[in-house]
């Protein structure tokens, strides 16, 4: 087939790295989504008996000193630890060797280490007055993107960005818009929370938007189900290395695949209430970006965390966008597998489109089993992966403050 691309500098993905509620590592993550593995448990990390939620997507057997030097793992709170192996991971993976000036790093995160800021407040009022030193640049959001710089000597632009449940997706448009400006030749392109502690849940379950299910708590998490009732919270990290294609052909890299196209758009509507309108532009500018139609698209990963307002406005602004050719599009969720990751998760889903693309396979949207009649009409490819040629893959994610970021990448194609 042949993309029709825009004038101007191609970017391409030549490395990968995730740290997951359902594996440790690309190959583990990819496996236990295809077979439907749940990632969702009992909290373990603190006492829950008195908190309204119970369950997380919590990351198991993570021993940070198996990957980090001891007395550096212990300078990073758990959000940055996940990236800083996801990054090591993809740095590994592209086969990129050394740093310098031309190689820089975008960060994306949510909540940065807003669980670190919450232990040790409590500490403080319950009469432990003294502070580390080391307790501020541990918990600021840009650490992380500076401690894997410093790590692999990435010399180059460095930027932090918080755009709530976009901040994955928005790292890796900003990683490519560096590389299209001539600031780099390559890109580190991350995204880590772990947001997993009381305080959080406590709001966020007044909200009512946590998931919840007392006769199968662990399959609570249900996108586009007719019976969901919120979210899970999850945790990780995910990297992917950009490159100008000039530069990864010229070091002879392996290409997963090329970025076709990408928006970000502002729904200018609610702080937390989600605008179909501002889902569907955002995804037309990233088509437009692209030099796509609705027709290109094989397989969309949806933001679908699983409250009903957030389903409910994606499932309309896919039919707005796609119209008569919605039903033919597949679209899935990993946010019943994985929870709800933050910042890591548009990283980690836009893997998972790679992935679909380089193994023809689609990824499953588990525990599906009411179709919600109000998107009855879509396909949600539902609890099973299935076989399917993919050769463009959206990836869509929609945050709070109306924040909106869409991907567009396709199978990597040298130009004749």
């Amino acid at each position: 087939m042949t993309h029709r691309h825009k004038p101007g500098t191609r970017i391409v993905v030549t490395g990968m790295g995730a740290v997951t509620p359902i594996g440790i590592g690309v190959s583990a993550f990819w496996e236990n989504l295809l077979q439907g593995k749940s990632g969702l448990s009992e909290i373990t990390r603190f006492d829950v008996s008195e908190l309204p939620i119970k369950i997380a997507a919590e990351i198991q057997n993570f021993d940070a000193e198996s990957y980090i030097p001891r007395k550096l793992a212990s300078r990073m709170p758990l959000f940055t630890q996940y990236v800083y192996v996801a990054a090591a991971q993809a740095l590994q993976d592209s086969g990129y060797q050394g740093g310098g000036s031309r190689i820089g790093v975008v960060m994306g995160t949510a909540m940065g280490g807003v669980a670190d800021i919450a232990e040790t407040e409590q500490e403080f009022c319950q009469g432990h007055k003294k502070v580390s030193p080391g307790f501020v640049p541990k918990v600021l959001g840009n650490m992380a993107a500076c401690q894997v710089a410093i790590a692999h000597g990435l010399g180059g632009p460095s930027f932090t960005l918080n755009t709530a449940c976009a901040s994955g997706d928005d790292a890796i448009t900003l990683a490519a818009a560096m590389l299209r400006g001539g600031a780099a030749d390559a890109m580190l392109a991350m995204g880590s929370d772990a947001i997993e502690c009381p305080i959080v849940i406590s709001s966020l379950a007044s909200s009512h938007i946590l998931a919840h299910d007392p006769e199968n708590p662990l399959c609570a998490a249900r996108p586009f189900d007719q019976k969901r009732n919120g979210f899970a919270i999850g945790e990780g990290g995910g990297a992917v290395l950009l490159e100008t294609e000039e530069h990864a052909k010229a070091r002879g890299a392996h290409i997963y695949g090329e970025l076709l196209g990408s928006a970000n758009n502002n729904d200018a509507f609610h702080i937390t209430t989600p605008s179909a309108e501002g889902g569907r532009a955002c995804m037309q500018l990233a088509l437009e970006n692209a030099g796509l139609t609705v027709h290109d698209i094989d397989y969309v990963n949806a933001h679908g965390t699983g409250t009903v307002k957030g389903d409910e406005m994606e499932c309309q602004a896919f039919q707005a966008l796609f119209g008569d050719h919605a039903a033919k599009v597949p679209i899935s969720s990993l946010k019943g597998a994985t929870g709800h990751m933050m910042g890591a998760g548009g990283i980690v889903e836009s893997i998972a489109c790679l992935l679909a693309i380089r193994d023809g396979i689609l990824p499953p949207t588990i525990h599906h089993q009411e179709p919600d009649p109000a998107c009855q009409h879509l396909d949600f490819v539902p609890n099973q992966a299935r076989k399917s040629a993919v050769d463009i893959a959206m990836n869509n994610t929609f945050g709070f403050g109306g924040q909106n970021a869409s991907l567009i990448f396709g199978r990597y194609v040298p130009a004749v």
